[in-house]
Order: structure tokens, then sequence, then C-alpha cells
């Protein structure tokens, strides 16, 4: 399995929200990041098939999705979570995942049922999915969603925030899913929690302004902060040219972590995190912005 995205673009009246992308992903579990407004969900909505992208070619495997054939091929073998997933609010989880299983082409009654057994233990909800949905608490909600994105076993995966509302046991237990899935096909992972991706993506690929800046290994993102993560000791207060990333209470007032291009003058040198290489390069690109357009501001 192969997704090949060439020259992709997405124009709304609006402006343009996918700019240009080009990218190829094979199996694996890849990290999308990026700030709210960076393309994300439009480029995660052109990928499945629900949004026709304005110019460029999408393909999965051998099917291209600017064709009706292609792009019904690809929802059969497609697996989606969006971040607002609405669902049966009268009907129990139990229902809600034989009827998605309909759906999906799951026509042998045994087999859907085997599967819907074996998806309600890996998620945690076997003692809940006879309950009706609307009783569910988000979390529990989330748990079904995913469910259903595993349910006939899709070899292209998109998840948007799937880890929103899970406590930290759940997000655990799905991480560990997400990684046993990225053996042999390909997953999307967009969140905004960093060590989601720092556990579970081995590779990661950052939007900004709807173009890539940054696609590789998870520990490249992280090496953008060389050199430009530092903790300033209490009483020192961050300047106007680095970006906070953590304040913590030491003896005698609070320290700061700041990523900046150059070291203060009591700031003290650290290992950079993800979260510290993930700002350093949302810094540089916001830098090139202005040098490119002076009226552009900062996000």
């Amino acid at each position: 399995m192969r997704l090949m995205l060439d020259a992709v673009t997405k124009q709304f009246p609006s402006g343009r929200a996918v700019d240009d992308v080009s990218l190829t992903l094979g199996p694996g579990v890849v990290g999308l990041l990026g700030p709210n407004g960076a393309g994300k969900t439009t480029l995660m909505r052109i990928i499945t098939g629900i949004l026709r992208p304005t110019a460029g070619r999408v393909e999965v495997g051998s099917h291209d999705l600017s064709s009706r054939a292609g792009r019904a091929a690809i929802k059969r073998t497609l697996g989606y979570l969006p971040q607002e997933l609405a669902l049966y609010p009268d009907l129990t989880g139990w229902e809600m995942l034989d009827y998605i299983g309909l759906l999906k082409g799951i026509d042998d009654k045994r087999a859907r049922h085997a599967q819907i057994e074996d998806l309600l233990e890996r998620v945690g909800m076997a003692a809940h999915a006879k309950r009706r949905i609307r009783t569910y608490s988000g979390g529990l909600k989330r748990r079904i969603g995913i469910a259903q994105v595993l349910l006939g076993d899709p070899r292209l995966i998109i998840v948007d925030e799937p880890t929103a509302g899970l406590d930290p046991e759940e997000r655990m237990r799905f991480r560990a899913l997400l990684g046993s899935l990225g053996t042999d096909r390909i997953v999307i992972l967009s969140t905004h929690i960093l060590e989601d991706v720092a556990q579970s993506c081995p590779r990661v690929a950052v939007l900004h302004h709807g173009r890539i800046v940054y696609h590789g290994p998870t520990g490249g993102l992280t090496d953008r902060a060389a050199g430009q993560t530092f903790v300033l000791p209490s009483g020192v207060a961050p300047g106007d040219d680095v970006s906070v990333i953590n304040a913590s209470s030491a003896i005698g007032g609070v320290e700061y972590r700041v990523v900046g291009p150059r070291q203060p003058a009591a700031g003290r040198p650290v290992d950079p995190t993800l979260e510290d290489g993930y700002v350093a390069l949302l810094q540089s690109a916001r830098n090139h912005d202005h040098r490119e357009d002076p009226q552009i501001h900062a996000i």
C-alpha cells in the first residue's frame, strides 16, 4: 500500500487551505501536525475522497481519487475517525458497530459479529456495548469511534484527534493499538498532543499555512531545536525573541523553558524535546513568511 499526493492544492473563496502539497507515504504510523488553520483537516478530507482538490493528484495504492471508481474503491479500504463523530444516540454501542459493519460491506453476519466482539475488547468497551450511546461519556463515544474505524480491517487509517476526551490509561491503550496497526498499513494520526506523536509515530509531517514544512523522522523534528532550547533561572523573565514552552515553580520564583535562535544571557542550554523542535520549526516558518510578505501577522 502506498499513498501519493502530487502537487495537491485546495482553494476556497476565503483562501488557499492546502498549497501544493506533495507527499508519499508507505506502511507505518505518521503524525500530522500543525497549528489550527494550517490545513490538516482539509488535507485529510481530500485523502478520504470527501473533498476534491482544486489541483493535483491523489493515489491510494492503484486507485486514483480523481475518478468515481477510485473514490469508491478507497472507501472500501479506509478507516476514518473525524474530530467530530456523528453517532446515533438511540442505538447501543453494539448496534452502532453492527450498522457500520453493514455499511462497510461486511455481509457475513458471523464474521461481522466476531469482528465487533474482538474490537469491543481491544478498545475496552465490552462492558458498555449494550448501553444506549446517549448515556456514554465523551471518552466512551471516542472509543466506539475508534472501534468503527477498525471494522473491515482497513489498509488506510486516518484519525483526527483520536485521544481527545480519553483518560491517560485509555490514551496509553490507544497508542499501543496504533503501534500494532502500523506494521502493514498506513496510519495518519492528526493531533495536538505531541506526547502521542512522540510515543506512536516514527515519522511526522508538519503543515504551516497549507504547505509541508517538515516531513521525516520524528527525531529529526526534535533536532530542529538543538542549540535553541534553554532554561531561564528564577527571577529572569523571557524576552520577546523567544517562545515560552512552559513555566515551573522553583525556589525564588519561576523557571521558564524557552526556545529561541540565540542563547539568553542567563539561559542554560538543555536537550530539546519534540515540543521544542516543533516550536522551533514554526518559528522558522513564520520568520520566512515575514521575509516574503511583511504584511503577514504571526498566528
